[in-house]
């Protein structure tokens, strides 16, 4: 794809923008200067790049765009549209033509197509209007690119909204977390739990004895896996996947156009973090498609971002009112937009390092043509603010330092972050984007992506938060992950033999530990804490029947083996990014998995039941960052 807006026909054109620009004073000749130098750097329009630049605004773009192709300039009067418009030409095509070829049809009068354009490629235009409408000329008014966003909601709002919600739906409901439970798993729930019931009627002894030994090996193994893998991704600490030198061979001329996709709702405290670290990206601004997500009701952040004066590349995206008001379907709404041959996501809180773009195309151009996504490392800017964050740091120094790159090497199925995930946006779209209905949709799209044969990898680049550093705020933040994690589960596992003859032995079993795994180890690492102290503490032998002493040991080997584990690899994620001052705080490994992540366990296992899709919201901005 070029940058928005090609000068390729340029020479065809009485004046060219620069000309018609400098004539009108609205750019000076050093201005001009240094926007030709940048053209022949980095490549692009240079209407587009003077814009990026600040130095003209969107009006004289358009304006100037007019004259340099000979066709009227209209502001957008949506009213006046709707009453001149032919809206039987309008709902015979299709929005995603209309996107494609940036055209809104009017009207036909005899041979000629009236029609709409933010980008008038008129060779293109032109072949479009003789195969889609049968006519051999064609009238072209220029719009800008925001009015014409603007046409596009007005035409195909219900439909855009309604794919944006059920699209993955329509395309394939197995893979939706839609239906929570299906049939099949509802009857074979029952059939487990009738089971469990009638063994427990006619042997208690060892059905709590055989439940007990079970809960203990799956406990066992989840854990040992974990340790493998971090020990497997702390072997490849000293690997740079991607150097800096091969960043220094890219060519921004050569850079394809970059969407980054920003969804925001209520966060108007935190625009100003998000606008400064985007502004700070080591990317050329006008192959920059930054798309900011705004709810139709959230006025307030609206207000915040229109006042922080963003770089003119940037637009904002109004995402219509309907539920699930969730960030994945902002997403979706946000993809019909995209522009860019690659697709990434921060959250308004995000400060990505300013190579990180770069990173990702070199990293595309390695690895093979499989790879749908590659995820960047995440961590926090205020690890240091109290027992929480540093908690919350030491977990996720282990998870996207070492575990990640443990599933990396081993080539197996990779959950996704929520964020600075990098997407090739046409996969993407093939595989149909984001599951509203799942709330933690990015682990979804991660395992979404291995079942269709894809693969992801990860980059050395890493994107810093907020971490939550509030209790209350962090087991709503961590009880919609697991529930996104136990629905992920349910929808991989409609057909599990079939699951398991497409991705294979390996990599179903990574799942099932993984994703299965997770949210068990904090439902059972309660229940494991709660034997253990029974006995030490009364030494009771009326649980002797039911538990023999060997299996009590096994237990009592599970809960110190266990939590050694989970305290020995908080230890060793400091070492990648010297964070030794938090080494103290590993030793409360154990009480953060009882008192934080089993409370999130249980709230987020009562949700699946009676709010499966209702979205945690996490407060952000409670730390006031210092740059």
């Amino acid at each position: 794809m070029q940058a928005y807006g090609s000068d390729s026909d340029a020479s065809q054109f009485s004046q060219r923008i620069g000309q018609i620009l400098l004539a009108q004073s609205k750019i000076t000749q050093e201005q001009l200067a240094k926007a030709l130098q940048l053209q022949a750097e980095r490549g692009g329009r240079l209407g587009w790049i003077l814009m990026s630049q600040g130095w003209i605004n969107r009006l004289d773009l358009f304006e100037a765009l007019s004259k340099h192709f000979r066709i009227p300039f209209w502001k957008v009067d949506i009213k006046k549209f709707s009453r001149m418009a032919d809206w039987n030409l309008i709902k015979k095509l299709r929005s995603e033509k209309a996107l494609f070829y940036h055209v809104i049809p009017i009207k036909i009068e005899g041979d000629t197509l009236f029609l709409l354009t933010d980008y008038p490629n008129f060779q293109k235009i032109n072949a479009f209007a003789k195969i889609e409408f049968g006519v051999n000329n064609t009238e072209i008014t220029l719009v800008s690119d925001l009015d014409f966003l603007k046409l596009i909601q007005h035409c195909y709002k219900t439909y855009l909204v309604d794919q944006s919600i059920n699209g993955l739906f329509y395309r394939n409901p197995e893979e939706s977390a839609y239906p929570v439970f299906t049939k099949r798993q509802i009857i074979s729930m029952g059939v487990f739990l009738y089971a469990c019931l009638a063994w427990c009627y006619f042997d208690s002894y060892s059905f709590v004895k055989s439940l007990f030994i079970f809960t203990q090996l799956i406990f066992f193994i989840s854990v040992a896996f974990k340790l493998v893998l971090s020990l497997a991704g702390a072997y490849d600490e000293m690997i740079e996947p991607i150097t800096l030198q091969e960043i220094k061979q890219l060519s921004d001329k050569n850079l394809p156009v970059y969407t980054v996709l920003v969804p925001l709702y209520r966060e108007p405290e935190v625009i100003h973090i998000l606008i400064d670290s985007l502004k700070k990206l080591d990317y050329p601004q006008n192959k920059l498609d930054i798309l900011l997500l705004l709810e139709e009701n959230d006025t307030e952040t609206l207000a915040a971002a229109k006042a922080a004066h963003p770089p003119g590349n940037w637009r904002f995206i109004i995402v219509p009112d309907a539920l699930p008001k969730t960030k994945p379907k902002a997403c979706n709404y946000g993809v019909f937009f995209s522009r860019g041959d690659y697709l990434t996501i921060y959250d308004a809180e995000d400060i990505p390092d300013p190579d990180q773009l770069k990173k990702a195309v070199v990293g595309f151009k390695k690895y093979g043509p499989e790879y749908i996504c590659l995820q960047a490392a995440l961590n926090y800017f205020n690890a240091n603010e109290n027992i929480i964050t540093k908690l919350f740091t030491l977990e996720y120094s282990y998870w996207f330092d070492y575990l990640l790159p443990g599933l990396n090497k081993f080539k197996l199925p990779i959950p996704l972050g929520g964020t600075s995930n990098h997407f090739r946006a046409a996969y993407l779209k093939q595989l149909g984007a984001w599951d509203p209905f799942n709330v933690t949709e990015d682990a979804d799209l991660g395992i979404r992506a291995c079942a269709h044969g894809f693969r992801v990898g990860i980059i050395n680049s890493t994107t810093y938060e907020e971490a939550n550093s509030r209790y209350g705020n962090w087991l709503r933040q961590r009880s919609r992950w697991i529930k996104g994690y136990m629905q992920t589960l349910l929808v991989y596992n409609r057909h599990p033999i079939q699951m398991l003859r497409n991705i294979g032995i390996k990599n179903w079993l990574s799942f099932q530990l993984f994703v299965g795994g997770t949210p068990i180890i904090f439902l059972l690492t309660p229940l494991v804490w709660i034997i253990f102290f029974i006995w030490i503490l009364t030494r009771t032998k009326f649980l002797d029947p039911y538990l023999p002493s060997y299996v009590v040991h096994i237990g009592l080997f599970n809960l110190l083996a266990g939590n050694f584990i989970g305290i020995y690899l908080n230890m060793i994620a400091v070492f990648r990014r010297r964070l030794f001052s938090l080494l103290p705080a590993a030793l409360l490994n154990p009480l953060y998995w009882l008192f934080f992540h089993s409370l999130s366990a249980y709230k987020a296992l009562w949700q699946l039941f009676f709010k499966p899709f209702y979205w945690e919201k996490t407060t952000h901005g409670i730390t006031v960052f210092k740059n």
